[in-house]
């Protein structure tokens, strides 16, 4: 009896990532109102966060290192914010200071830095993901240190990312569907 092939969990954690992304980057790049983000919270347990440690925990089982760490940690990601936008709305915890923020979201575009080092050998659509993440990261930090629109620029930037990681995930449903490359994703950066 034959293996019978495995699935590939990328798409479903690259669609939970954009889709949410995308979400919250029209309330950061301004485009709806601020309090609308409150829709961002069920998204981000529930999409953002779920399917992506969902398809990290597959990834695992694939031996797909880089998947792994990307899905579970962004999935964590959400979680945290959901976390803290959920405690706060029911008044268990004090808003934080900006700094505090400030501090982790820096720390995000740190580690989406290293990541993206990782990407130079993997498809260019996935590069260009992690490239635009840790800016848009490194700008939503600025906008909590102070910086003038970093908010909404990193807004514009994570609006940029979520439309490539979706367009990722529909190359890459699509490739598998037709048993061959319709949509492209690009060549590695280095070989």
């Amino acid at each position: 009896m034959a293996d019978s092939p495995i699935a590939n969990p990328a798409p479903l954690g690259l669609a939970g990532f954009g889709l949410t992304t995308i979400v919250l980057s029209c309330m950061n790049a301004s485009l709806f109102p601020l309090e609308a983000a409150t829709v961002v919270v069920p998204l981000a347990f529930c999409y953002g966060g779920l399917a992506q440690i969902i398809a990290g925990i597959l990834e695992y089982k694939n031996g797909n290192t880089f998947g792994m760490v990307a899905f579970v940690s962004y999935g964590t990601f959400w979680w945290w914010y959901a976390l803290l936008f959920w405690t706060m709305g029911a008044g268990w915890i004090k808003p934080p200071h900006a700094s505090g923020v400030g501090i982790t979201l820096l720390m995000w575009g740190v580690f989406t830095f290293y990541m993206w080092i990782a990407t130079f050998r993997l498809n260019r659509t996935l590069w260009l993901i992690f490239l635009t993440l840790w800016i848009a990261f490194f700008l939503l930090a600025g906008g909590e240190f102070g910086m003038a629109n970093g908010r909404m620029a990193g807004g514009w930037v994570g609006l940029v990312c979520g439309i490539l990681a979706l367009y990722l995930s529909f190359a890459e449903v699509t490739n598998a569907a037709w048993g061959r490359t319709a949509i492209p994703v690009g060549a590695p950066i280095m070989k």
